[in-house]
């Protein structure tokens, strides 16, 4: 048999049951209070009423002039009937100056003495007191009756202490349905915002909700990917460690508006838009990041949660993948052209042609090794020669010449560990890759490449320029062309504008600059700078030294 552990009362439950008792005590306090605060008040009241009336009749002058008759009680105890009707008081006894009674409410105690105390008043002097007599307990006022100085008589009038409770229990009723309705509607109010607060809570206990506070902490530190969270005003509203270093923010930044961030403007637009945006690729100072944002709704836009993925080495990669996909295709292009050479050489063999043959094939060989050792001589570096060698291929198919500047000198090795290969391939490839489109359909249709280094006062840099005979690229838009989505060919598949983006990214990410500038004889020509610091230097030959820039030998 298995016992079912009662599960804890939810925050909710908890709040509402301390609420009511609350209420509960504070309604009960106040009535309990207001009750004896208005037991003696009741018990005052009939103490200055009681007092009133003795005053009155003591002051009678119908009064003083029966108390000189023979027989007071003749005149006086139907006076004291008609004074204890007219003025509700419970008995008004009348008596002479030594407590001796001429009037009371029962006519079997006339001529009895006073029970009570009378000697404060046979000095002249009216008080009040509670006191038990021939009626039961009793708030009464003693008063004398004087004629000049002389006190000729004493005069009492009274309320049962019964009576006083009887009105007191009147605004008791009064006071208890007063205190039962704030009790049902402060139960009510309680219940209502208690309900809210269980449908913000989920039902779920102070322990539960700490417990996932934990989790939720624990969970925003521990993933790698970047959590942003907006309010509906797209103000941060939170940010773990990777939303952080992925946006490269610092600071305080909860409770900063989007727009503050100092995010590139695309990304920025992104965070504002209040759309869902679904695996989209921004830049960031020096990342790629797919971007994917959701807005949190409850009836209202209440914000945003976007998350962040860093695909920048995914980029690269793909660069590079896409730059050996054309080196790849070159090679068969090449190889295709080689079947035809091929078949050619045994054609003119068949024909009985062997020294036109023995030539054709000497003269394809010659220009083909003439080809790489062009390229290897000037640029040692294997990673950047095979990418110039392929780049070279799949622009021929693309009808145009690929140049390389007799100015180009980069050994192999002359590169520091901090310089990776793959970022040439990023820089390098998409600057050609650029140039190459722009060229294309030009007359004539011609992409120079320079890559040296050269003495930078600090140190050396590496320089590698890129230029085509294209339409160039309007000043007003110098700056524009390295940010994302920027392009003046046709959206393709993927859209356009990445490249130049990604080489900038680059070459920031090195502390390098990157410029774009009118060629000589019209197009544009793109240069990118490297710091080397002292590796390279003694190595570099400066711009110009063997010949006009951008001059060189078709490769």
């Amino acid at each position: 048999m298995h016992l079912r552990v009662p599960r804890p009362r939810s925050l909710a439950g908890q709040l509402f049951a301390m609420q009511a008792v609350l209420i509960a005590v504070v309604v009960v306090g106040y009535a309990l209070f207001t009750w004896i605060s208005d037991r003696g008040q009741a018990q005052d009241a009939a103490g200055r009423q009681a007092r009133a009336v003795s005053l009155a009749i003591a002051d009678s002058p119908s009064v003083v002039a029966a108390i000189g008759t023979p027989d007071p009680t003749a005149r006086l105890q139907p006076y004291a009937v008609r004074v204890m009707r007219d003025t509700d008081v419970d008995f008004v006894t009348i008596m002479d100056p030594y407590g001796i009674r001429w009037t009371h409410p029962d006519p079997a105690q006339i001529g009895h003495p006073f029970q009570g105390h009378i000697e404060r008043a046979q000095r002249g002097e009216t008080f009040t007191e509670t006191y038990t007599g021939t009626l039961g307990p009793s708030v009464r006022a003693v008063t004398p009756v004087l004629d000049g100085e002389r006190v000729v008589g004493l005069v009492s009038a009274g309320i049962k202490v019964e009576e006083i409770s009887k009105r007191a229990q009147k605004q008791l009723t009064a006071l208890t349905g007063v205190a039962a309705g704030a009790l049902l509607l402060g139960a009510v109010g309680t219940y209502v915002i208690n309900a809210r607060l269980r449908r913000h809570t989920h039902g779920m206990n102070a322990d539960e909700l700490s417990r996932m506070h934990d989790y939720h902490q624990a969970a925003l530190h521990a993933v790698r990917e970047g959590l942003l969270m907006l309010d509906g005003q797209y103000r941060v509203a939170l940010i773990n460690d990777g939303g952080r270093e992925l946006l490269g923010v610092t600071g305080d930044v909860v409770g900063a508006s989007v727009a503050d961030l100092g995010l590139p403007a695309q990304l920025t637009g992104a965070l504002l838009a209040s759309e869902p945006r679904v695996d989209e690729v921004h830049l960031a100072a020096e990342r790629v990041l797919v971007v994917n944002t959701s807005p949190v709704s409850g009836g209202e836009r209440r914000g945003t949660v976007v998350t962040l993925r860093d695909v920048t080495e995914l980029q690269s990669l793909t660069g590079e993948l896409d730059s050996e996909r054309g080196f790849t295709q070159a090679l068969r292009s090449q190889a295709h052209e080689a079947a035809n050479r091929l078949h050619t050489v045994v054609s003119l063999i068949e024909l009985g042609r062997a020294e036109e043959a023995v030539e054709f094939a000497t003269a394809e060989l010659e220009l083909a090794q003439a080809l790489t050792d062009q390229v290897v001589a000037a640029v040692g570096e294997p990673v950047l020669a095979a990418l110039l060698l392929g780049k070279t291929a799949q622009a021929n198919e693309r009808g145009v010449e690929l140049v390389v500047s007799r100015e180009s000198r980069l050994d192999d090795g002359l590169l520091p560990a901090s310089l990776p290969a793959r970022d040439l391939v990023t820089i390098l490839g998409n600057l050609v890759d650029n140039a190459v489109d722009a060229a294309q359909g030009a007359v004539p249709s011609r992409v120079t490449v320079a890559a040296y280094t050269e003495d930078a006062g600090d140190g050396s840099e590496l320089v590698m320029r890129v230029s085509d005979t294209g339409a160039g690229v309007d000043p007003a838009h110098a700056d524009l062309v390295f940010q994302r989505g920027f392009s003046t060919k046709p959206s393709g598949e993927g859209g356009r504008g990445l490249g130049l983006a990604l080489v900038r990214q680059a070459v920031r990410r090195h502390g390098g600059t990157l410029t774009v500038t009118a060629a000589e004889g019209g197009g544009a020509r793109f240069e990118a700078r490297l710091p080397l610091g002292d590796a390279g230097s003694g190595t570099a030959t400066p711009a110009g030294v063997a010949g006009r820039p951008d001059s060189g030998g078709v490769v």
